[in-house]
């Protein structure tokens, strides 16, 4: 273990990351560039205490769980992320539960798309990453809680309003249902160590008697949906077409929603465009 260098590579990598990247706010006050530390050891589940310790080369041996964890909070590539393991002298082993980390790549095309909502989700529907418009149609991914950033678990879990229509108000919120279950019961078939994705779904079974249906029936095709209208509380109905692009390496999806030109939907996402969060309301 080279513990100086560990050290130093965790200093840098995490002096690149706003906190924008990651759903923190800058603050008025921020003295370092970058995340503070106690912002990073937020972001992996451990101490503050323990991750400067790491910095400045006064910790132990770190495990391979807080390894991971340290490369899900500092967006480590793959090659950053191989490099961290053997800094710290730990044969790194394969995944157990979906990738959370996006690719910067990815990151990078999110921002690049003003008049296209997106996001990418992970294999158990966790919404990883998202721009801006997507917040102002959806909700402020920044100000949730990775637990309540999930999407299966909203859809089901979540408050249903009287019209039935469930997460965000979408067209297609039963089908969508559908669709969470088949796909999640695949994605268990390919992380069943994982104790989140295992927690996830034990908690759907005991808390929706609608997915205890859906997962007892055992489907695991999705219908693949092409266009859907969210209610919007600002704005009205808004209906986009729904692309979906598999990002194979990493098991996960970027799900692009893009209005018609010309179309009173593209107007509506213009205006969000402008007005973004800053009067919307949580979702009904």
């Amino acid at each position: 273990m080279d513990k100086r260098e560990l050290g130093v590579f965790l200093r840098s990598r995490r002096e690149r990351i706003r906190p924008a990247d990651v759903g923190l706010p800058a603050g008025p006050r921020r003295r370092t560039p970058g995340l503070r530390r106690d912002e990073v050891a937020h972001l992996a589940y451990i101490s503050t205490e323990y991750y400067t310790r790491l910095e400045q080369a006064r910790a132990p041996h770190p495990s391979g769980e807080v390894l991971e964890g340290l490369a899900r909070a500092l967006r480590l590539s793959d090659a950053e992320r191989t490099h961290l393991y053997v800094l710290a002298g730990v044969e790194r082993q394969g995944p157990t539960g979906p990738p959370r980390v996006v690719r910067q790549s990815l990151l990078d095309l999110l921002r690049r798309l003003p008049q296209a909502a997106a996001i990418v989700i992970s294999a158990t529907y966790e919404v990883l990453a998202w721009n801006d418009l997507a917040c102002a149609l959806m909700e402020d991914f920044s100000a949730l809680s990775r637990r309540d950033r999930n999407l299966v678990r909203r859809a089901f879990l979540g408050p249903r309003p009287p019209d039935g229509r469930r997460l965000y108000g979408v067209s297609d919120s039963d089908e969508f249902a559908r669709t969470c279950a088949q796909q999640l019961r695949t994605a268990a078939a390919r992380y069943p160590d994982d104790p989140e994705t295992v927690e996830l779904i034990a908690e759907l079974l005991s808390g929706s008697e609608e997915f205890a249906q859906l997962w007892e029936a055992r489907e695991v095709v999705a219908r693949p949906t092409l266009c859907k209208t969210f209610a919007h509380p600002v704005v009205g109905p808004v209906s986009v077409a729904c692309d979906v692009l598999d990002i194979a390496d990493r098991d996960q999806r970027v799900v692009i929603y893009t209005p018609e030109p010309g179309s009173p939907a593209e107007e509506a996402m213009r205006l969000l465009a402008v007005v973004g969060t800053q009067h919307l309301g949580a979702p009904s």
